[in-house]
């Protein structure tokens, strides 16, 4: 059920002034959070859920900052259905043709151009006042004579001179742009003044009337949700965000935060989207996989805990009437409800229905392989629980790029005072190998293992252990990231043992990391461009 009674989605303009444009970046500004760099299949994959979930408008990433972000943005262009597909670019011209070179095969493109505004950002281009009016004009003058949907952003709106800034905004409007973003690129004001700033512009630029404005928050004071928000009430009518809140520091806008927001508080904001709530949970979870950044037990709508009561007052009064302490319902956000157990004794049949309820939608042939692991894991736990089930899907889905090192056998021997032993048997390649190694601990032992069996120079930058659910047979996720030569990649796997686990993440994110390597463009090249981005 989505969120607005309005049917079709235009990223232009938008009449019904009740509606907010919901623009999804996690694909370019949530991949700037370091270490989020997803594979190229992984971004038409999350592209495909946003624009299911009915996502207005996607930035699809940072065309000139590499053959793989071209590529990606590309890609995700040709295939989108009904959402508009935006690309970044700096205010440069070559920036802009690249950018529309990607997003001209869209149904809707869009290109989206920026500069930095404040005079700490016109500081680095060493651009006066009226030079940087003047590119701004051409640039956007340039990008509209492509495209007949235009975003211009002046990044570090927030802490530019008013005046300038509605000064910048006109020339904008007046060259062609159809949509004024207003970044809060530091994550500095509060919800008061991102309000006013929007009021402001809107009463003292001419042509404010005739266009969508809209807010790109930070997240470094924890305001993102609120001044976004607060912006909506001023009369901004697109929002800027990524699932999980995911993006550059302490992150961008969340998605589900915002559309919750305006769904569960209509009475005060009245105002609809275009969501499809029922998918927030799936996205979400995706996302953390694909990432590698695990969503926090506390976070607001999508976290572990945002639906779980324990105090005994409020599980009292949750029996008796969920509304007691509850203001949305688990399956407003795709959270299933239903309790069927799930065992050694399931069947195929219900395993499909438990994974459909959970929004992991199998072919015959994916579902043979998943439950074969079902079974497995059901052997040595004594209930298979929902959030197992979801580890085990992440699991399957997680470290596709290639299979050159492929876990076999992990015997590990630890304690009584002397140095941990681990014997893997690995496929490297084409050939089986078996090494022994010590270390400080198991994990370093087996780590050790795979180092001895393949040659790299990878650094460990990440390595988180997460259990999925409670009990001494609870299964194990576990979280790598590695380095090498400015490439980033992760790793995640499940297991109910934690060294194996660990040893099938290590190896998940030294396979990507192989095919990085490989690339002609690295994912790092996006990472050094669009550091300068809103």
């Amino acid at each position: 059920m989505t969120d607005s009674a309005t049917p079709a989605r235009d990223a232009t303009q938008t009449r019904d002034a009740s509606r907010v444009l919901i623009f999804d970046t996690t694909l370019r500004d949530g991949e700037q959070s370091p270490g989020a760099t997803m594979s190229h299949a992984e971004k038409l994959e999350i592209a495909q859920m946003l624009d299911e979930m009915g996502v207005d408008i996607i930035e699809a990433g940072f065309p000139i900052a590499s053959e793989g972000d071209f590529a990606a943005v590309s890609e995700i262009a040709k295939q989108a259905q009904t959402a508009v597909i935006c690309g970044l670019a700096r205010a440069q011209l070559p920036d802009i043709d690249r950018c529309w070179e990607a997003v001209r095969h869209a149904r809707r493109p869009r290109i989206h151009t920026f500069i930095g505004t404040s005079p700490l950002h016109r500081a680095i281009p060493n651009l006066d006042m009226d030079q940087m009016a003047e590119r701004i004009h051409q640039t956007v003058s340039h990008a509209r004579n492509l495209c007949d949907n235009v975003q211009w952003s002046p990044m570090d709106a927030t802490r530019t001179e008013h005046d300038y800034l509605c000064r910048v905004v006109e020339i904008a409007i007046k060259a062609g742009a159809t949509t004024i973003n207003i970044p809060d690129t530091v994550g500095y004001t509060a919800p008061r003044e991102s309000a006013e700033l929007i009021r402001m512009l809107l009463e003292r630029v001419p042509g404010a009337d005739e266009i969508i404005f809209a807010t790109h928050c930070h997240n470094d004071l924890g305001m993102a949700t609120a001044n976004s928000l607060a912006a909506v009430v001023a009369g901004a009518r697109q929002i800027e965000c990524t699932i999980n809140g995911l993006g550059e520091r302490a992150g961008n806008t969340a998605l589900e935060e915002v559309v919750m927001a305006l769904k569960v508080r209509h009475d005060i904001m009245p105002f609809t989207t275009g969501i499809d709530t029922r998918k927030i949970m799936g996205l979400s979870r995706r996302v953390a996989q694909v990432s590698g950044f695990p969503v926090q037990f506390n976070k607001a709508i999508v976290g572990k805990n945002a639906f779980l009561h324990e105090s005994g007052i409020h599980q009292d009064g949750v029996l008796k009437n969920v509304e007691t302490f509850e203001i949305m319902r688990p399956a407003d956000i795709g959270l299933n409800e239903a309790n069927i157990a799930m065992g050694k004794h399931s069947g195929r049949a219900a395993l499909r229905a438990k994974l459909a309820d959970l929004g992991y939608e199998l072919g015959d042939n994916q579902l043979k392989d998943v439950f074969v692991r079902f079974k497995a894991l059901a052997d040595r736990k004594k209930e298979v629980h929902d959030d197992d089930l979801i580890a085990l899907m992440q699991d399957s889905m997680a470290n596709t790029d290639t299979d050159y090192l492929q876990v076999r056998k992990l015997r590990v021997v630890c304690g009584g005072g002397e140095p941990a032993m681990a014997t893997l048997t690995m496929v490297v390649g084409d050939a089986e190998r078996t090494e022994t190694r010590q270390g400080d601990g198991p994990v370093d032992a087996a780590f050790n293992a795979v180092d001895a069996m393949f040659d790299h120079h990878a650094t460990l930058q990440l390595y988180q252990v997460h259990a999925v659910t409670e009990g001494t047979d609870a299964q194990a996720t576990v979280s790598v990231r590695l380095e090498e030569d400015g490439r980033i990649a992760t790793g995640q796997s499940a297991d109910t043992d934690t060294i194996l686990a660990s040893v099938k993440a290590y190896t998940g994110a030294l396979n990507r990391l192989k095919v990085r390597r490989e690339k002609t463009a690295p994912d790092s090249d996006a990472k050094q461009v669009s550091m300068y981005s809103h």
